[in-house]
């Protein structure tokens, strides 16, 4: 039977799960089953394909930080099983289905996923057949009908097309990397509706999604978030995005990776406990690259003890200069003729960074010639992946991330200093943020010590870049200096990245100098309140903070507190704050007796915890304290009473807007009379 040959032909394609072969070694990619090794990822439901002013990748780090507080988030979560059924939102049942995800998030291996479970019947067998299609490949067609367009992929089914497209209600289409497509495709125009009329293939995808062609059909398509600004999604009834592991699926993957569980427990916990490297974890390419480095880090020495641990990685500069450090190591040991690594490596670098900047992820042998790369080396197996058969194959880096990497190396290579200025120039004028993490790095190998692990494989990098690129820092830092709006705050915190991938501290007190730092308005994630903690940890001359109305997570500021040792004066109103944020007040505190000033209205402390912020209060030097709009309670008087009693400079508190109505209301009174306090409101 022609639907159960067309089944097992799919089943063959989908039912390994192909992981990259461990780079630099000879070792042929790893094959697992795909129920054995699939780690679950998140879909949530959403329609905001607005123009993205951040970087993508950076972008859904923040929004993943989000998802997770499931009680703060409308975000209605989506198994695979259910993108075609009824949509509350479009009020049907969709006929097609948009799946957006930003570079390494795991499109392809979900749609691997979806189309083995249509096969094994754990879902959608209202479908008769299932094609599944990559644009990278349908880029190579010319003039196609959907029917040769089929035949071509499942030659299997010639003998009965005509009778399968005749029922257009049970197919369904898989399209994945629309960004991918060498055609633009907008959903606006096109109208063909005979399965036999020939056209360009991007023509026949945008009449099957508006239903002039196989009219009843269903289909899916995948693509990065940058692609869809451009397109009409209005056509689309149901639009997803695949926001990667949580928590505990990112412990999995790590699981499933090491295979032993003292070393994948000793990853994960340091990955863990350092911000930078865990908030880009979602993604599943990039904790393969993460678990690849760590386990060559932990594989080169006989026993893990801590000075090993304290080496490893800190910055997701130095994670990826460890990456290509080792796989060139092992490239060492399995010589290769013709080019010197470093040769090699700039050219990768060039076509790279040619892509960064023109939103290019797949490169043709065309392309590979014209940077005059030679793909038949060990190192550029390593680093860059092909697909196809001969003639029609394309490469790509393991990652985007990688081609960023690679991208800025390069200027440290092949010193070209216009070159490198008109790249900066270039990088700060897009709007779209495609190269935000190019620039990160560049900034990240500024730093000598990160340089110098490349230096036995790749020889000297040059120190004039490095100067060149801090100098282009503080004029940032300069140019930020007066910043007033909201957006110019952002833009600061994105110069604050730079430094903090720079590692140089000399750097950032020279470059921040000034005695006050404001960022109220800006939304901070626990990520951005690290790297501010690292800045005014290196910055000892700032006195006042101001982080009011920031919607700071209890964890945010779990890690800004000890960098507050030294604050005269701090704003933390309008954060949302609640009792549980109040032993880390309390450290803060006890730990800074230069406080003078602590704004903390407009928050919620009333709760148990409350208590230790009072007790705190005993032992510091605050002169001015204001708790307005906290919904303090009763409850609460007799903790300010022994704050208050016990506290010698305390001149000015502020509880209004409060509700002390209560018996305990008279012990405040009388703490009153025996208080320092000249000003209560």
């Amino acid at each position: 039977d022609i639907q159960e040959k067309h089944k097992q032909y799919l089943m063959e394609k989908t039912e390994t799960l192909v992981e990259h072969k461990p780079p630099g070694t000879t070792l042929e990619p790893q094959r697992f089953l795909i129920n054995e090794r699939y780690v679950n990822l998140i879909v949530v439901s959403t329609n905001q394909f607005r123009q993205r002013p951040q970087n993508e990748l950076i972008q859904t780090g923040v929004k993943h930080e989000e998802c997770l507080k499931e009680t703060q988030t409308e975000l209605e979560h989506i198994s695979p099983n259910k993108l075609f059924r009824w949509n509350n939102q479009s009020q049907c049942v969709p006929h097609a289905v948009m799946v957006s995800g930003v570079p390494g998030i795991g499109k392809t291996t979900l749609m691997q996923k979806f189309v083995y479970d249509w096969v094994t019947g754990k879902h959608y067998q209202r479908f008769a057949f299932l094609f599944f299609f990559r644009f990278r490949d349908l880029n190579r067609l010319g003039e196609v009908s959907l029917e040769e367009m089929i035949l071509q992929q499942y030659p299997h089914l010639e003998s009965q097309i005509g009778d399968i497209l005749q029922d257009p209600e049970r197919l369904l289409f898989v399209f994945d990397g629309l960004d991918e497509s060498i055609n633009q495709i907008d959903f606006r125009s096109s109208k063909l509706s005979n399965p036999k009329e020939r056209s360009n293939f991007d023509k026949i995808v945008d009449s099957l999604v508006r239903q002039s062609l196989l009219k009843g059909c269903s289909v899916l398509i995948t693509s990065r978030p940058t692609r869809l600004t451009s397109v009409d999604t209005s056509v689309f009834q149901r639009i997803a995005e695949i926001m990667g592991f949580l928590h505990g699926d990112r412990q999995i993957f790590f699981n499933n990776f090491f295979g032993n569980e003292e070393l994948s427990k000793k990853a994960f916990h340091y990955v863990q406990e350092n911000d930078m490297l865990y908030t880009f974890c979602y993604m599943p390419a990039y904790c393969w690259i993460i678990c690849t480095v760590l386990s060559m880090c932990f594989r080169s020495q006989a026993t893990i003890t801590d000075q090993l641990m304290t080496s490893l990685p800190k910055t997701v500069t130095q994670l990826f200069v460890t990456f290509v450090s080792n796989i060139l190591a092992n490239h060492s040991q399995n010589k290769d003729s013709g080019h010197t690594p470093r040769e090699l490596l700039e050219s990768i670098g060039w076509i790279a960074e040619h892509g960064v900047m023109n939103h290019l992820i797949v490169f043709d042998e065309r392309n590979l010639e014209s940077f005059c790369i030679r793909n038949d080396n060990h190192v550029f197996s390593s680093f860059m992946m092909e697909s196809g058969q001969p003639p029609n194959v394309d490469y790509t880096f393991l990652h985007l991330t990688v081609q960023e990497f690679f991208a800025a190396l390069v200027h440290f290579m092949d010193n070209k200093p216009e070159r490198l200025q008109k790249t900066l120039d270039d990088a700060e004028s897009y709007k779209d943020g495609r190269a935000e993490i190019f620039l990160r790095f560049l900034c990240g190998l500024s730093d000598s010590s990160t340089r110098s692990m490349l230096k036995s494989h790749v020889g000297e990098l040059s120190t004039q870049v490095a100067g060149h690129v801090i100098t282009w820092i503080k004029k940032k830092i300069t140019d930020q200096r007066s910043v007033k709006s909201t957006e110019d705050k952002r833009e600061l915190l994105n110069v604050f990245y730079y430094l903090y991938e720079s590692r140089n501290k000399a750097l950032v007190a020279q470059c921040i100098g000034s005695n006050k730092v404001d960022f109220s308005n800006v939304p901070l994630s626990p990520l951005d309140c690290s790297v501010l903690s690292f800045i005014l940890q290196s910055c000892r001359e700032t006195k006042e903070i101001d982080l009011s109305a920031c919607n700071i997570p209890n964890e945010g500021l779990r890690k800004l507190i000890p960098a507050l040792h030294n604050i005269k004066s701090l704003r933390l109103d309008n954060n949302h704050l609640t009792d549980s944020s109040c032993p880390h007040l309390a450290s803060g505190i006890r730990n800074n007796q230069t406080l003078r000033t602590l704004d903390l209205h407009e928050n919620k402390l009333e709760g148990p915890h409350f208590r230790d912020l009072m007790e705190a209060l005993t032992t510091s030097q605050i002169e001015e304290l204001q708790l307005f709009y906290n919904d303090l309670t009763d409850k609460s008087c007799l903790h300010l009473v022994s704050g208050i009693i016990n506290n010698q400079t305390l001149r000015t508190l502020n509880l209004a807007a409060n509700n002390l109505e209560g018996p305990n209301f008279r012990d405040l009174m009388e703490a009153l009379t025996k208080s320092r306090i000249e000003k209560l409101q």
